[in-house]
């Protein structure tokens, strides 16, 4: 069996309740969104001077979703392309409220951060079980790909 199989039926094991499933449906999304927008609000400083030429996108959101990404490529390439994507509508949603709002995209992705993770722990303890990060640290990015997986079942998609 495939790793990237074994982590999905691993996570799965402790979200099997369907009011917990629905709130990961929306809280895992939100938090990795509200992650990318907390790193895109980082000064870039001089040490991201050499990637310039990427504009608004040369920031420590990209770089860590580039790592991000090389982690997805290795368990799955069809499904990290799909992370990709989800990464990129981040990225430029990211970019979005920094430009609408000047200075605040760190305050609305703390709050989105911090409201998204009491829906998840809400969500596990009537599931019964710890979330799986809790076990490894791993399992943090393990979370938006097992929903990706799902979409990609859905539509058809072998992951």
């Amino acid at each position: 069996m495939r790793k990237i199989d074994l982590l999905l039926a691993e996570y799965g094991e402790s979200h099997r309740n369907h009011t917990n499933k629905l709130i990961h449906w929306f809280c895992v999304p939100a938090i990795f969104f509200s992650v990318v927008g907390l790193l895109f609000s980082i000064p870039s400083g001089l040490l991201l001077e050499p990637l310039s030429f990427l504009g608004n996108f040369s920031n420590w959101a990209t770089i860590t979703l580039l790592a991000v990404l090389i982690y997805y490529i290795s368990l799955s390439v069809p499904l990290s392309l799909g992370m990709l994507f989800f990464s990129a509508l981040c990225l430029a949603l990211a970019n979005f409220l920094n430009i609408a709002f000047p200075g605040k995209l760190w305050i609305i992705c703390l709050g989105i951060f911090v409201i998204a993770w009491i829906f998840q722990f809400f969500g596990h303890k009537i599931e019964g079980k710890k979330p799986s990060f809790l076990k490894d640290v791993q399992f943090l990015l393990i979370g938006p790909a097992w929903l990706m997986h799902f979409v990609y079942k859905r539509i058809g998609i072998a992951y």
